[in-house]
């Protein structure tokens, strides 16, 4: 039982590393504001949910954003950037995991990607209509943007982008998981046991 737990918490600090690794490496995508970056930290934060739970993508994804936030700080002096982009990796993972689960084969797996960018799509424009984008212009002391300003803004750039966003990281796990599948499902299984 010892060796099983400090096996988990050793690949959940590696998946955590290789997820702040994979944010470190964001690109802008053109015509998106150069604020909504791509990455790929979303990728082992949904590995440790398929192998060991639910908890453990969201341990993933919330030292991913601790350890950016410790190391590279924000503009505003506290992490909004850092809970959006936790917001978004546990909206898309945690229904990736519970659809893949109840089906546990690659029909599910794609269900449950695109319900995850859907989702994620969805939950990131309310939260950027209310919260996150009245939280930048207030902490940056930049006049408050209309609310046809802000609606703009989530209809022309939050959605597509994230809907862009969640399409990307799903074509990758995709490609991950026709390569390594039979492992993640034993490793799933040794979890279990």
């Amino acid at each position: 039982m010892q060796k099983t737990n400090i096996r988990r918490l050793t690949s959940l600090g590696l998946l955590s590393a290789l997820a702040y690794l994979l944010m470190l490496l964001n690109f802008p995508v053109p015509p998106f504001p150069s604020f909504l970056m791509i990455d790929f930290s979303d990728i082992p934060a949904l590995i440790a949910a398929i192998v060991f739970g639910p908890l453990a993508g969201v341990t993933v994804e919330f030292f991913k954003v601790g350890l950016d936030f410790l190391i590279t700080g924000s503009d505003t002096g506290i992490p909004i950037g850092h809970i959006a982009n936790f917001a978004a990796g546990v909206t898309f993972i945690l229904p990736v995991y519970y659809i893949y689960k109840k089906f546990e084969s690659k029909k599910g797996l794609t269900a449950g990607l695109v319900t995850g960018t859907v989702l994620m799509a969805v939950l990131m424009s309310v939260l950027n209509y209310y919260v996150i984008l009245p939280a930048y212009t207030l902490f940056l002391n930049m006049p408050a943007m209309s609310a046809p300003e802000t609606r703009q803004m989530v209809v022309l750039s939050i959605l597509p982008f994230n809907l862009l966003k969640g399409i990307l990281m799903a074509a990758v796990f995709l490609f991950i998981y026709s390569r390594m599948h039979v492992w993640l499902r034993r490793q799933a299984a040794a979890h279990r046991s």
